[in-house]
C-alpha cells in the first residue's frame, strides 16, 4: 500500500510540473490567440451554466422501472 502511495504521488508531481510551467511567458510578446482570449470578455460562465443544464437534462434520459407502476413492489 505505501509504495502504491509513494508512486502515485511520485507520478502527479511529474505530470504536474510539466503543467505549472506552462503559463511562463517567454519573450513578453503576445500572440493572437492570447490576444483573443485576453479580450473574448466573461463569457465562460454563461456557457458553463448552459453545459449545466445541458448535462442536467441528460438525466431524463435514464431508464426507469421495467413496470409502468409508480411504486414498484418488490413481492407480488
Amino acid at each position: 500500500m505505501r509504495k502504491r502511495l509513494v508512486f502515485t504521488l511520485v507520478l502527479i508531481t511529474a505530470l504536474a510540473g510539466p503543467a505549472v510551467s506552462q503559463g511562463a511567458q517567454r519573450g513578453g510578446v503576445h500572440t493572437e490567440t492570447q490576444d483573443r482570449l485576453a479580450n473574448q470578455g466573461d463569457m465562460e460562465l454563461i456557457w458553463n451554466l448552459i453545459g449545466l443544464v445541458g448535462l442536467l437534462g441528460l438525466l431524463g434520459l435514464r431508464r426507469g422501472h421495467p413496470d409502468d407502476s409508480y411504486h414498484p413492489a418488490s413481492i407480488e
